[in-house]
């Protein structure tokens, strides 16, 4: 009975330290998202560095994703640094010459214990099938992380000490017609 008792215990043990890693990075909440479509990203920051609250979150984004909005949050202070685009691009009657590169919300402060998401709605590339990596980096009143790491080759994302979190593109989807609005 004893050697059952300790076995089960050693096997959830395992299972338990598996997961750990995995629970402590800056993650997507949809991590699949169609080809092409216009999309709420949201990242999620899980806890803060070492105990210490969280009071920047700058996102940069990966090439391909477009026209980011992002959501504005109560607290925090909103930037959003530019690119120049190589070709200025028609969209309905405005002429873009530059896109959004990284967005940074700073001046809040987010407890260790506490989870947040940080979002913005953007148009994704058209490849199926592609990983986006969006690099973030995690500023702390004491410490930081750097979410950047993009795995190479044959190497799983969760193998690494702080992974940049990312989105698949699957298929494309038709848009439906317009759904009524509800109060």
């Amino acid at each position: 009975m004893k050697r059952a008792i300790i076995s089960a215990l050693t096997c959830g043990a395992i299972a338990l330290a598996g997961t750990g890693p995995a629970l402590s990075h800056a993650f997507m909440v949809n991590k699949d998202v169609p080809a092409g479509a216009w999309e709420m990203v949201e990242i999620a920051i899980p806890h803060g560095c070492a105990g210490s609250p969280t009071n920047t979150v700058k996102i940069k984004l990966p090439p391909g994703v477009f026209n980011a909005r992002p959501k504005v949050k109560a607290g925090w202070d909103l930037d959003l640094k530019m690119k120049q685009l190589p070709e200025p691009i028609q969209i309905n009657e405005t002429l873009l010459t530059e896109i959004a590169d990284e967005i940074t919300w700073s001046g809040g402060s987010l407890p260790d214990l506490f989870l947040e998401s940080f979002s913005f709605l953007a148009k994704m590339p058209d490849t199926e099938g592609e990983k986006l990596y969006f690099k973030v980096i995690q500023l702390c009143d004491e410490g930081e992380h750097r979410w950047i790491e993009v795995p190479e080759d044959g190497r799983a994302w969760s193998s690494y000490e702080e992974p940049a979190p990312f989105i698949t593109l699957g298929p494309k989807t038709e848009p439906g017609p317009p759904t009524p609005a509800t109060e």
